[in-house]
């Protein structure tokens, strides 16, 4: 989970994100507690009751067969959308560090990293993937903590590192400022429905923890988990400062997702801490890649092929099918979207979850906390549509209009939206 949670973005991009935004990603990791306990207290029994292999069952459940196709299809473009961003990230950093003076072409670097998922999630599914993980992860948070004291002994700090990091301008947790983006409220609630939206609404992230024997040792291990995220998190943003203040000394022009790479390929950086680091970076990669692609598979085939009403023989060959073409198209969005990647790819990922997570929380939501029925079903997937796009034209509105600026709130504004349709368009149940 853990692994599966920071990623190569929080690798690479939370450091970078240091210099613009200071610590203000902490108000949403706050958040992100409070989240984790209504994931743990009112998604998981919920899910354990259901007992199905997706979670969308539930939406099926609830409002029928296109109810559930439309809660897949959103999390299959959301986890597509995610799953190539945060790929996209690692490939282009060891695209710099290793393939590209080797003479390998992007695309092939690419090809390269996702075959070598593929090929071990082919081979063991779900299993494969939680035994890997545990592995990449510990490797990931050892690069993590190598990093922070090397950086820190290459620095002119006295006292301890903890105090020389909190006394740092770029330190700041709380922002008060209505109208900023990073206004403590706006981060703080963002950072509940994104995880909310994010974990407990996320085929990949959920399928995890229905492996747990049982409910109680489900919700032992996402609260665990909450705990766990805030420590590390503030790890890396300590991270992302020291190597702010490390290149600033040094003269290293890059910041941003580059400010990583620039560091790692620094003349005083020792090979072995350099081989760490590509080491932790590999992981963070494959720790949340190979679980998105093994999520994206299941959710392709049960929700969207039906391989439950299959042969058996059927079924294993169009889950070969599915799998095989996840892999193709998270390969097609890298290389579609690196030539208009953000300079901090943590940001472009949030705003994407934003259009993408909102209407599973609408749905969800008037599923758990109403007793409505959708009179039609055809209903979901053309609100499935309507939101994001009803979403993105009020945010254009609303900042040509006003000062203010939206940032990851997108995704409560997107679930309302949601939810106000689907309310408008069913009938309280006999």
């Amino acid at each position: 989970m853990i692994g599966a949670s920071l990623s190569g973005v929080t690798f690479i991009s939370v450091p970078g994100w240091v210099e613009s935004q200071g610590m203000a990603y902490m108000q949403m990791v706050l958040g992100y507690v409070i989240g984790y306990a209504v994931v743990s207290y009112l998604l998981l029994p919920l899910y354990y009751k259901h007992q199905h292999s997706s979670i969308y069952g539930y939406l099926g459940d609830r409002f029928g067969v296109l109810g559930q196709k439309s809660g897949a299809w959103l999390f299959l473009l959301s986890r597509w959308v995610g799953a190539s961003l945060r790929l996209f990230l690692v490939a282009e950093v060891l695209q710099v560090l290793m393939f590209g003076p080797m003479g390998i072409p992007f695309p092939a670097t690419v090809v390269i990293i996702i075959a070598l998922i593929w090929l071990y999630t082919h081979q063991g599914g779900i299993k494969t993937v939680v035994y890997t993980d545990v592995l990449q992860t510990v490797a990931m948070l050892l690069a993590i903590v190598l990093s922070v004291v090397w950086v820190g002994n290459h620095l002119p700090i006295e006292g301890s590192l903890l105090s020389y990091v909190i006394e740092q301008p770029e330190s700041q947790w709380f922002y008060w400022d209505l109208n900023a983006g990073n206004y403590f409220w706006k981060q703080f609630l963002a950072g509940m429905f994104v995880t909310i939206a994010m974990t407990g609404l996320d085929q990949d992230m959920m399928q995890k923890n229905l492996t747990c024997r049982s409910l109680p040792e489900a919700q032992r291990n996402v609260m665990t988990l909450s705990a766990v995220l805030v420590l590390v998190n503030f790890v890396v943003m300590s991270l992302g400062v020291l190597m702010l203040r490390y290149a600033e000394i040094n003269g290293l022009g890059e910041r941003g997702d580059a400010m990583f790479g620039a560091v790692v390929m620094s003349p005083d950086m020792p090979l072995a801490l350099g081989l760490v680091f590509v080491i932790g970076l590999v992981a963070a990669a494959f720790s949340s890649a190979d679980s998105a692609l093994t999520s994206l598979t299941t959710s392709f085939s049960v929700d969207v092929l039906n391989v439950e009403a299959m042969e058996p023989h059927q079924a294993q060959r169009a889950r070969r099918k599915a799998h095989i073409a996840v892999s193709l198209a998270v390969f097609c969005l890298i290389i579609a979207v690196r030539p208009f990647a953000d300079a901090s790819i943590i940001n472009t990922l949030f705003k994407a979850a934003g259009y993408t997570y909102g209407p599973l929380l609408g749905m969800f939501a008037l599923g758990m906390f109403t007793r409505r029925v959708i009179q039609q079903e055809w209903v979901m997937p053309m609100v499935a549509v309507a939101s994001p796009l009803l979403t993105f034209g009020l945010k254009q509105w609303i900042e040509a209009q006003s000062s203010y600026v939206f940032s990851f709130e997108l995704l409560l504004l997107n679930g309302l939206l949601t939810f106000i349709m689907l309310w408008a368009s069913s009938r309280n149940r006999a």
